[in-house]
C-alpha cells in the first residue's frame, strides 16, 4: 500500500476506534446521585403573642429653674453703706440675713422726730380728756387731740418702717443670681439691686402631647398643691457623667401651648443645691431628661418595635407558615417596644425577622417547622430499618 493512500486509511480509522471505546466506556459509566429538591423558603424566628400589663415611662426634657425668684429694689432712697461678702453672683444667704444696708441717717432722724411729736400729741391728749372730764373743753376739741395723737402714732411707724427698709433682707434661704449694685452708690426708690432666688425647691415645665397625657395621671387644677403626682426621674450630664434625680409633678400649669400644641407639667426637686443633704447639685439652668412614671395598661401586647412594619403593620405566620400582613392598633411605642391593642390575638405567632419585600400567602420556614421536617425524616429511617 502506498504511503499517500496508509495515511488516509489509518488516521480515520483511529479516530473511529477512539469513538467506540468511548462508547463502550460510557455504558458502564455510574449515574449520578439524584438530589431532592431542597425547600429554599427563608427561614424566620417568630414571637408567640402574649397578654401583658405594662406601666409606660412617659419621657419630656426642660430646664430647671427656680420656683421664687426675687427682683431686688430698693424701698428707700440713700447710698449703700455695706454690702455682704454673699451678695455677689452664685453667692449663698441664710433667711433674714442682711445682704446691703442703706445709709440710715436720716430715716433715724425721722424715726425721733416721730417719737417726740407723739409724745407731744400723746400730752395734749391726755390734757384734753381731762379738761373734757370737768367741763372746760368741748368735745369737738377732744376730737382734734385724738386724731392729732392717731396722726402722730402713724408716722411713727411709717418712720420706723422706712428705718427697717434700710435692710435688704429676704425670708427665704437663697443664692444670688446677679448683682447690679455695689458699695457707695446712691439709689432711688425702685433702684434695681440685684436678682435671687429661693434654693428650697427648683421647678422643670416638662411638655407632654396629647397622646403623653392619656398614659400619665396629672394633678388637677382643683387638688394642685394637695394631691401627689407621678414620680419623675431626671438625668443630665456633669462632669461627662449621667447624674440622676429624683422629683415629683406637683401641678400641671391647665392649658394648652397655641404654637406648640402641648401641655407643661411642673416637677419639684426639693433642695436641688443640696444644701442639707448628701449627693450631686441640681444647679438651676441645667437641662435635663425626665422619666415619668405612667399609669398601668392592662391587656395588651408587647412585641419588639423592630417587628412593627411601618407604623401599624405586623408579619403574622399562620399554621401552614404562610405570611399574613396585618394592619394593628398601636397604643404607643418606645425605642424599643411597640404596644398593640387591637389587630392580632394571642397564640397568633408573628415573624421578628426583617424581610425586604413580604406578600401575602408568602411561604417561610420557622424552627418549628424544620424541627418536625427532622422528626419526620427521623420516623422514615426507622422504618426503613424496621422494614429490612
Amino acid at each position: 500500500m502506498k504511503p499517500t493512500l496508509r495515511k488516509f486509511v489509518v488516521i480515520p480509522g483511529i479516530l473511529l476506534a477512539a469513538i467506540a471505546l468511548m462508547t463502550v466506556l460510557s455504558q458502564f459509566k455510574p449515574e449520578p446521585p439524584k438530589r431532592e429538591n431542597e425547600n429554599l423558603d427563608l427561614l424566620v424566628e417568630t414571637l408567640t403573642l402574649e397578654l401583658s400589663t405594662e406601666s409606660f415611662r412617659i419621657n419630656s426634657q426642660g430646664t430647671v429653674r427656680p420656683r421664687t425668684q426675687t427682683v431686688l429694689s430698693a424701698e428707700v432712697a440713700g447710698s449703700i453703706v455695706s454690702i455682704s461678702d454673699q451678695f455677689n453672683a452664685g453667692g449663698v444667704f441664710e433667711n433674714g440675713e442682711v445682704l446691703m444696708r442703706i445709709d440710715p441717717t436720716n430715716y433715724t432722724v425721722e424715726v425721733d422726730k416721730a417719737e417726740a411729736l407723739l409724745a407731744q400729741r400723746q400730752i395734749e391728749f391726755d390734757g384734753a380728756e381731762k379738761l373734757r372730764k370737768q367741763g372746760y373743753r368741748a368735745e369737738s376739741e377732744f376730737a382734734s387731740a385724738k386724731a392729732a395723737l392717731a396722726s402722730a402714732r402713724a408716722e411713727l411707724v411709717s418712720a420706723r418702717r422706712n428705718l427697717e427698709r434700710t435692710y435688704i433682707r429676704l425670708p427665704y434661704e437663697g443664692m444670688v443670681l446677679s448683682k447690679n449694685t455695689d458699695i457707695g452708690q446712691f439709689v432711688n426708690r425702685g433702684t434695681q439691686l440685684g436678682v435671687t432666688f429661693a434654693t428650697d425647691t427648683a421647678e422643670i415645665r416638662l411638655p407632654l402631647t396629647d397622646l403623653d397625657l392619656a398614659f400619665v395621671d396629672l394633678p388637677d387644677a382643683a387638688s394642685a398643691g394637695k394631691a401627689t403626682g407621678p414620680k419623675v426621674s431626671l438625668t443630665a450630664t456633669q462632669k461627662g457623667k449621667p447624674v440622676h434625680w429624683d422629683a415629683e409633678i406637683v401641678r400641671s400649669e391647665g392649658v394648652v401651648d397655641e404654637n406648640s400644641r402641648v401641655t407643661y407639667a411642673v416637677a419639684q426637686v426639693d433642695d436641688p443645691y443640696r444644701l442639707h443633704g448628701d449627693g450631686n447639685a441640681l444647679p438651676v439652668g441645667t437641662f435635663v431628661a425626665a422619666e415619668i412614671a405612667g399609669s398601668n395598661v392592662v391587656d395588651v401586647i408587647r412585641i419588639p418595635r423592630m417587628a412593627l412594619r411601618g407604623a401599624d403593620q405586623v408579619l403574622v405566620v399562620d399554621v401552614e407558615n404562610k405570611i399574613d400582613i396585618r394592619s394593628v392598633e398601636v397604643v404607643r411605642s418606645d425605642a424599643k417596644f411597640a404596644y398593640i391593642g387591637s389587630g392580632v390575638t394571642v397564640g397568633e405567632r408573628i415573624t421578628i425577622t426583617a424581610l425586604e419585600a413580604p406578600t401575602n400567602g408568602m411561604s417561610v420556614r420557622t424552627a418549628e417547622s424544620i424541627a418536625a421536617e427532622m422528626a419526620k425524616s427521623d420516623d422514615t429511617v426507622v422504618s426503613q430499618v424496621e422494614g429490612d
